[in-house]
């Protein structure tokens, strides 16, 4: 009966909110401009749709033991479409300048948090197999992304073509950090490497991002042919200068500034200047020419338990703990937003079709060669492959940065490369959860725990 009870609690709910939806866009019609209170009123009811689309995406596929991340995304893509069935009341979610904020602000947020789940310290401690399995993961998805991008948009210009490389490059750690805590396999051999290897491909992906960006921005000022290889060479080595600023921040400047935050009786002392870093890095990222989001990981990374253990003993909680309400509120915003931008119609065209398909076996066969880095054959080098397919969020960020980017007046990833690659996203996130808990559990004796 609770549950009876529940179900039509949520049918309400929804109905409540397509009513509130209609009589949105019926007073938006009927008036021609909207004042100042107008446009909140618009934002709060767009936020109303989205964040409970999140919310109803999330809860449905997590109960078939998916991440809620795809339920978010497929709501924006549902949201988005609707008006191929004629309902055209969402139409202007997507364009809305505020939402588009809120959802860099997400983003932003999200990278921060991921920065946080790993350490400097730690980053050194992952041993040579996962540097090396790393930058196999990284170098052979980049150049296949290229082929393939070479192979189905032979117009389009080398960068363009570079970008979609770039979008193979990096691993969702949380997704497969998931399934390995589900299956009780954190602390195998396989699961460190994994781990730490997601990390660095992370940031080997993030100045790859970095660098392409820089290139395609210096493009868009004028010729392809204009950009000397000196300034490549410029650009990445402000992506690599930025990296070692900020760990040089991180040893020497951080911990006086967080004991100077100590003197401070007011509240919210640890989560404001948690946040004034990854807000200063994330500002300084984009004034030198790298994506903000470089800036906001690096916040993350550089931030130590042992800035916040005076804080925490004082009372406060951690920062992951104080940084939750703001994620579950604002990171929805940016994968639901990001399903909105996805064109359904590109999906009866063959030719978008085949790209998606390709495209993701060259996302899967990529990250499976980077297990030709592990030589020693009592460690399951099937499993190292599998856990480094899913690109989750981070590719999703990929392409929206390239969404945006113009070149030669057109954006670099237009409407049918966008969907291609939210396609190539999907698969990769939902293959692997099955396919790596069979590897790992299939040989219980491989790994040894630490």
């Amino acid at each position: 009966m609770r549950l009876l009870s529940d179900k039509r609690f949520l049918l309400v709910l929804i109905a409540s909110v397509l009513i509130l939806a209609v009589q949105y866009a019926f007073a938006s019609s009927e008036s021609g401009s909207s004042g100042h209170g107008d446009g909140v009123l618009e934002i709060l009811i767009a936020l109303i749709v989205i964040l409970l689309a999140a919310k109803i995406g999330g809860d449905l596929f997590e109960r078939v033991h998916q991440p809620a991340v795809l339920g978010e995304l497929v709501m924006g893509m549902i949201i988005g479409n609707l008006h191929l069935l004629g309902v055209d009341i969402f139409e202007p979610f997507k364009h809305d300048i505020t939402l588009e904020i809120l959802a860099e602000l997400g983003v932003i947020i999200l990278l921060f948090e991921v920065g946080l789940e790993s350490t400097v310290r730690e980053m050194m401690k992952v041993g040579l197999a996962s540097f090396m399995v790393a930058m196999f993961g990284v170098v052979f998805p980049f150049f296949l992304g290229w082929g393939v991008a070479l192979w189905f948009l032979p117009e389009a210009s080398t960068l363009v073509h570079l970008f979609v490389g770039a979008t193979l490059t990096a691993t969702s750690v949380g997704i497969t950090a998931r399934v390995l805590k589900d299956i009780g396999k954190m602390r195998t051999r396989e699961a460190k490497i994994i781990l730490g290897a997601a990390v660095i491909d992370d940031i080997l992906g993030l100045i790859i991002l970095a660098v392409i960006t820089g290139v395609i921005s210096a493009a868009a000022a004028g010729s392809t042919d204009g950009i000397s290889s000196a300034a490549i060479l410029w650009i990445i080595g402000k992506a690599v200068l930025f990296i070692l600023g900020a760990v040089v921040l991180g040893a020497y400047v951080l911990p006086h500034y967080f004991k100077l935050g100590l003197k401070m009786k007011v509240k919210g002392v640890l989560l404001s200047l948690s946040l004034l870093v990854c807000f200063l890095l994330a500002y300084i990222a984009g004034k030198v020419g790298l994506a903000p989001i470089v800036g906001a990981f690096a916040a993350g990374l550089i931030l130590e338990e042992v800035h916040f253990k005076e804080y925490n003993m004082r009372g406060e909680y951690k920062i992951e703990d104080l940084l939750a309400p703001i994620a579950i509120f604002l990171v929805p915003i940016f994968f639901v937003r990001m399903g909105m931008l996805v064109d359904l119609t590109t999906f009866k065209q063959v030719e978008i079709l085949g790209f998606a398909a390709v495209l993701t076996f060259a996302a899967i066969i990529g990250k499976q060669i980077c297990s030709l880095a592990i030589f020693d054959k009592s460690i399951n080098r099937l499993a190292i492959g599998l856990g480094m397919i899913p690109r989750g969020e981070v590719g999703l960020i990929f392409a929206g940065i390239g969404a945006k980017l113009v070149l030669d007046g057109q954006p670099v990833i237009d409407i049918g490369t966008y969907s291609a690659v939210v396609i190539m996203v999907i698969i990769t996130t939902l293959v692997t959860p099955p396919a790596l808990k069979h590897v790992m559990l299939r040989e219980p004796k491989t790994g040894s725990a630490s």
